[in-house]
């Protein structure tokens, strides 16, 4: 390069290089073998090694019992590959989660057409469609002008600090339940800091109280989102994790439905939510807040702000219209036993993902009456579509049909016998404590594809349904809020500064607690009822 310009003309030879030959002119430098070492055995090339070192000795070394247990011997060696690379991040994790392609076939596990197919179903076609509209949401800016009319209706006068702090939250909470919790976040984060920003600064001399205001709304809207996302499928990969397991190891079961999930994790999240809304108006909103915020926080300048986005467009209102017909779809698509739904029309073959995509071609049909010829949606827009999570996923259900098919799961089931006289009530709280704590060091979607195959031969043993362990397990993994880096939504609200980490323990700490006896509790009731795991 050295400051020459490549021409055009050279740019559009099909037979020069995709990407600039950069050449180093510059003479190297004599080094030592010490310095070539240290090169070399750096801590990412010592975790990469790891993992193959580590399926090599389960290879090798492992006795599972058995006459033939070799194949299952080779998955589980993968496993302890993957979940290394997985756990320390060594390799990139949507890297990593194409792994099964080529190590499933290589180690006798399962084909290659077979383990690819696991990285497209219904569960995934649900994910895309949602995405693609939740891109809409966010390219025309619906989001905003949804927290500003919600949060207005929360800001009475005079101020209620408590009041309002339960606007943004549920206003976060609800925009998470239809979109991923950290696109929730990311979304509602600048809208939060916004009002703050009207806030003086802690150098001033000003009261106590409104540091704290600080504190709880950007505490707030971190975990409003996650436990927003926990009442239904499209809220975090961790629900999807969960029910595409579920389909792979039971295909013979009913799958789990939008509307069964929402039956069940809406009551639970909101149990959740409102402990959270009390924790932190326990914490962050002592009495006289509200005085102390009102000369900075009116409802004028939340109105000022939706003025200035101007009236609703029709690209909106479509937008709006799409969305909301998606989601009626969802909730009708299975009802009751008694009242089947539209599914039914097509016999079982149409799914939550069929909807979710047609409903997301729309957007690429209907225009959007900006420019002319111009659609709702193009594929520019979608860039932004979130591979990771979509390549997690398929990780997830291809091991999951690698643990079934290469025998693991019987080995580990023989292994968990001691369990069977324990009791459902001992076993599903730890279940979630471990799960709880175990993501906090590591991705929730890792926990939940780590854990879920594990508790599906706990729950095998112990003669339970396996839902009874398994949802409990997968939740748990959202219960993230002590520690910055459980979440990519805790670095977002970390970076802001308003912040501390002994802000979120303190916090973090006793939601965990509520988290996991409200769970404990409802999944054996109302769970048992909504999935029917009584039969």
């Amino acid at each position: 390069m050295n400051g020459e310009h490549v021409s055009v003309a050279d740019s559009d030879n099909m037979k020069s290089p995709l990407l600039p030959v950069v050449h180093n002119d510059e003479p190297s430098r004599n080094k030592t073998v010490v310095q070539h070492l240290r090169t070399i055995f750096t801590p990412s090339n010592c975790y990469i090694a790891l993992g193959p070192l580590l399926c090599a000795v389960v290879c090798l070394c492992a006795r599972l019992g058995g006459d033939d247990t070799t194949t299952a011997r080779n998955m589980l060696g993968v496993l302890v590959w993957i979940f290394e690379w997985w756990l320390t991040e060594a390799v990139p994790m949507p890297i990593t989660s194409m792994s099964p392609l080529f190590l499933f076939p290589l180690f006798g596990i399962t084909a290659a057409d077979d383990v690819a197919s696991s990285y497209m179903d219904d569960v995934i076609a649900l994910v895309l469609g949602s995405f693609i509209l939740a891109l809409a949401v966010e390219h025309y800016n619906i989001h905003r002008r949804l927290a500003l009319n919600i949060t207005m209706v929360f800001c009475v006068e005079p101020l209620n600090a408590p009041l309002l702090l339960l606007g943004i939250c549920a206003t976060t909470a609800f925009v998470s339940m239809w979109m991923h919790n950290v696109a929730a976040t990311v979304m509602m984060m600048p809208v939060a800091t916004g009002i703050l920003q009207r806030l003086p600064s802690s150098s001033e001399m000003v009261s106590p109280a409104v540091g704290k205001f600080c504190k709880a709304v950007v505490l707030g809207v971190i975990y409003s989102a996650a436990v927003g996302g926990m009442s239904t499928l499209t809220g975090t990969g961790v629900n999807l994790i969960l029910v595409g397991m579920w389909k792979s190891y039971f295909p013979e079961a009913n799958p789990i439905s939008f509307s069964q999930w929402f039956f069940f994790g809406f009551p639970l999240a909101l149990s959740i939510f409102l402990v959270l809304w009390g924790i932190l108006c326990v914490l962050y909103c002592p009495k006289g807040s509200g005085k102390a915020l009102s000369p900075y926080l009116h409802k004028s300048h939340l109105r000022r702000e939706l003025e200035m986005l101007g009236p609703m467009s029709f690209a909106e209102k479509m937008v709006l219209s799409v969305f909301g017909g998606l989601v009626l779809l969802w909730m009708t698509r299975n009802i009751t036993q008694d009242i089947p739904g539209w599914g039914s029309l097509f016999h079982g073959r149409a799914g939550d993902g069929t909807v979710s995509v047609m409903m997301a071609t729309l957007l690429f049909i209907i225009p959007n009456k900006i420019k002319k010829g111009e659609k709702l949606m193009d594929w520019n827009k979608c860039k932004k579509l979130p591979w990771n999570i979509v390549l997690l996923l398929g990780a997830g259900f291809a091991i999951a049909a690698g643990v079934r098919s290469s025998g693991l799961a019987e080995v580990l089931s023989k292994g968990l016998v001691f369990l069977e006289t324990a009791p459902y009530w001992a076993i599903a709280p730890t279940v979630c404590l471990i799960s709880a704590t175990i993501t906090e060091f590591t991705s929730n979607n890792a926990t939940t594809t780590l854990l879920v195959p594990l508790l599906i031969e706990i729950a095998k043993t112990m003669r339970v349904h396996p839902l009874l362990l398994m949802v409990p397990g997968a939740i748990g993994a959202q219960f993230a809020f002590l520690l910055p880096t459980g979440t990519p939504s805790n670095v977002v609200g970390f970076t802001t500064g308003h912040i501390e980490i002994k802000d979120m323990i303190k916090t973090g700490l006793p939601l965990k607690i509520a988290g996991t006896a409200f769970l404990s509790v409802l999944m054996p009731t109302l769970g048992a009822y909504v999935f029917g795991t009584k039969g």
